[in-house]
């Protein structure tokens, strides 16, 4: 069994979760399944933060990380914490920069220079910002890429790769595990299937449940551990076009059968 503790991204659910009965049921179930952590992502932001605490408490769950809006983060940061105390959460996370920021390299720099001086004060609050990137980030600026200068620049921002989209991007994800070694406490675990082109839709790749696509999920996991990652969640941003926790159920049981840790 691999040391990184894996867990469900809920952002993958996130149709369910939009009131407070839909959350309780959700997590219940992804308790059921064998999860024991969760990543808050996706559900109603107007819920109030104590019952969201008392559900993870009712059915015996943790949540590592979450994902927020770079804006929330700099507008109402003070509120942001409050509810991360609450929640016993120390990676607060940044699921996309604002897409401004990526049209050069100077935002790039720019994203940074803010992420970093929100990073400063999560730290002082005994958190780490975490840092979600997409394909976006490996586009070239001259002889440099954009997640390269994250990974340059960022000073107080770990990062949270999410290897699907490293692959999109294309990188490797092992070699992108490394290259962030000691830097990075929290993944993404999210599958990449090929498939045939149709009019409607010419990408060449989707999402699927862990452990049904083309990763070779035994070394990423042992690059993980090699690494000193904590976290990884499953996510599939696609499963709400389905059955989402079926999608999920699929995950655990494939990555729990190539040695995957959920407890």
């Amino acid at each position: 069994m691999y040391k990184v503790l894996t867990g469900a991204q809920m952002y993958s659910v996130r149709t369910l979760t939009q009131t407070q009965e839909g959350l309780d049921a959700t997590l219940k179930a992804l308790k059921e399944m064998g999860y024991t952590s969760v990543q808050l992502s996706g559900q109603n932001p107007t819920l109030d933060p104590s019952a969201v605490r008392d559900a993870l408490d009712k059915y015996g769950l943790i949540c590592p990380a979450t994902h927020t809006s770079f804006t929330e983060y700099e507008e109402n940061l003070d509120a942001l914490i409050a509810r991360h105390q609450k929640w016993g959460c120390a990676h607060p996370g940044v699921g996309a920069m604002p897409f401004h920021f990526a049209e050069s390299e100077e935002g790039y720099r720019e994203f940074a220079r803010r992420a970093n001086a929100v990073g400063k004060k999560l730290k002082d609050a005994g958190m780490n910002l975490i840092y979600h990137n997409h394909a976006f980030e490996f586009t070239r600026f001259g002889s440099t890429t954009g997640i390269e200068i994250l990974m340059n620049e960022f000073t107080d921002v770990q990062m949270e790769l999410d290897v699907y989209w490293v692959q999109s991007g294309g990188g490797d994800p092992i070699e992108w595990i490394h290259k962030v070694a000691g830097r990075m406490d929290v993944v993404h675990f999210k599958e990449m299937v090929g498939r045939l082109p149709n009019e409607k839709n010419r990408s060449m790749t989707e999402m699927a449940p862990v452990g049904e696509g083309n990763f070779d999920w035994k070394k990423i996991m042992q690059a993980c551990d090699d690494t000193g990652v904590q976290y990884a969640f499953i996510e599939q941003d696609n499963a709400v076009e389905t059955d989402p926790l079926l999608c999920m159920k699929k995950s655990i049981d494939n990555l729990t059968a190539l040695g995957g840790r959920f407890r």
